[in-house]
């Protein structure tokens, strides 16, 4: 699903760290070796149809990489 980021990202929350994270191996070959947590917020996002909603998104980042594999999860209202 195609979606683009609207503001800020609102109650973040680390989900794990580390060699706890599953796709550990993938993002270390696709976006190099560094501190890898996977977290979770709430922000605005665009669909594309258009419609502006308040969604649950979960994603990976690294200190010098930055937030990689955005995912939408779950649609408020």
């Amino acid at each position: 699903m195609y979606f683009e980021l609207i503001g800020e990202l609102s109650a973040i929350e680390v989900i794990v760290e580390g060699s706890k994270i599953r796709q550990l191996a993938l993002l270390e070959e696709l976006y190099g070796r560094g501190r890898w947590r996977k977290l979770k917020g709430i922000g605005s996002v665009r669909l594309e149809d258009g419609r502006i909603v308040r969604a649950e998104i979960h994603w990976y980042e690294a200190h010098g990489v930055g937030r990689k594999r955005l995912k939408v999860k779950k649609f408020f209202g």
